[in-house]
Formats: structure tokens, C-alpha cells, sequence
């Protein structure tokens, strides 16, 4: 038997997601098993090490699997490219000691949402940043942002839906920086995420962009629980799982 651990790069535009779903609908997780079962000559179910949404993107997802099949780790990726569709791609491979799993073993993770911050849209960025046409105060989302670094209860900003589980969640550390004269960029860099937990925060900074909040407003919220207190849900197409560390 060996663990196999993937890091997966995908654009996750025509996907319902990463997890496999009972209602068929295309995701990344059934479309690598599906393709990937051959070339292990057996099937195989991933362990996933985040559930990103349908729309969502990842430059460093992680999953692993067990599995009989001998092909060597080194040549996973390249025969991956003949059977994967060109949005999904591998980009790392390797044999890892049996205890090892790509969710519960994880330490933390990156994730970055993207903004486009002009009047007219740009129709190669649509599928990959969330168009803001008001001018957003970079500077000011930054500060602002701080207020969540370190461990707090964010049931400000966790969806309904999501798994009954604790709210106190760990940020290491956050920012907000333009990136050129069109594209702003948020990084969160924390131990563990809710459902749509980047994107309420997103959603909520924005309107301390916008001037509609101020940075104390914005911790009042974060202190005061109130998921009807926070901003909108940011949409998906911004959102991508940058790195798992471990």
C-alpha cells in the first residue's frame, strides 16, 4: 500500500466545486478520480485538503489517496497531462509516510481574493476577479483587516450551511495591497477557515473601501457575532486556494 499525496492546480469556472456531489454535477474531485483510477489501475477516492466552492480556484490544492498501483510519483504528473482536461493540472507528486492526510494533517492555509477596481470590466478577468467599479481605499482595508489577526470566534462571518463546528478560528496574518493600477489583492494566512468565511470578510472590507465603514466598525462587527451586522458574500470567481502548509 502507498499514501500518494497530489497538488492540484485548477481554474474552477465550470466546476460545482471541489467536493463530489450525490446530484452528479461535475466536480474536481469526481473528474481527477474518474480520470486518474486507470493510470493506479484501481479506483481511487481522494482526501481533499479544502472544499473549495463551485467557481472557486486553487494554485496549491492537496489531496491524497492510498493505493496498490506502482506507478512511480515522479511520473504521476506527466501522465496525468494526457487524461486531465487542460483546468486541471498537477503540479507536484509524492509518496507520503501512511499517517499522513491531506485535511487532517494540514497546519494551515493561504487563500487570495482578487478585485478588479475599475469602471469598465475586463473580460479576461471575469471569471477571476470580482469587478468593483467605486474607487476602494486600499490603505484603509489593510488597517481595517488587522482586527481579525490572531484567534477569534468569526461567527460574524460564516454562512449558514456550512458544518456544525466551533467558530474560533486562528488568523496568522492578513493583507490588502494593490497589485499594478486595476487589481487589488487580499491574502488570508490562517489555521483553519469556515464556509464562505474568506468571502464575508471580503464582502464586509469592501464597504470599509467604500468608506460605508469605518476600521472600528469593522472590529465592532467581528466582535459582535452578528452574521446580519457583516457585508455581502463575496462572489466566487475572486477566490483562490493559494498554498497548504503542514
Amino acid at each position: 500500500m502507498r499514501n500518494i499525496k497530489l497538488i492540484l492546480a485548477y481554474d474552477g469556472t465550470a466546476y460545482h466545486g471541489y467536493q463530489r456531489q450525490a446530484n452528479a454535477a461535475m466536480t474536481i474531485q469526481q473528474v481527477v478520480e474518474e480520470r486518474l483510477s486507470p493510470i493506479f489501475c484501481q479506483p481511487i477516492k481522494l482526501n481533499g485538503a479544502a472544499r473549495t466552492d463551485a467557481g472557486v480556484h486553487a494554485y496549491g490544492q492537496v489531496v491524497s489517496f492510498i493505493t496498490t498501483g506502482t506507478i512511480p510519483a515522479e511520473r504521476i504528473a506527466m501522465a496525468a497531462k494526457a487524461v486531465l482536461p487542460p483546468d486541471i493540472v498537477i503540479v507536484g507528486a509524492s509518496e507520503e509516510p501512511m499517517d499522513f492526510h491531506a485535511r487532517r494533517s494540514a497546519q494551515s492555509k493561504i487563500y487570495r481574493y482578487r478585485i478588479l477596481n475599475t469602471r469598465p470590466p475586463n473580460p479576461f478577468e471575469r471569471n477571476y476577479t470580482w469587478h468593483c467599479i467605486a474607487k476602494l481605499d486600499t490603505a484603509l482595508m489593510h488597517q481595517a483587516a488587522q482586527a481579525v489577526v490572531g484567534t477569534h470566534d468569526f461567527s460574524a462571518f460564516r454562512a449558514t450551511g456550512g458544518a456544525p463546528v466551533s467558530p474560533v478560528r486562528t488568523m496568522l496574518s492578513v493583507s490588502c495591497r494593490e497589485m499594478g493600477s486595476a487589481i487589488i489583492e487580499f491574502e488570508f494566512w490562517g489555521t483553519g477557515f469556515l464556509y464562505h468565511m474568506v468571502r464575508n470578510l471580503v464582502g464586509t472590507l469592501v464597504k470599509v473601501g467604500q468608506h460605508r465603514l469605518t476600521p472600528a466598525d469593522f472590529a465592532g462587527i467581528l466582535a459582535g457575532r452578528d452574521r446580519r451586522a457583516a457585508g455581502m458574500t463575496a462572489p466566487p470567481q475572486g477566490l483562490f486556494l493559494v498554498e497548504v502548509r503542514y
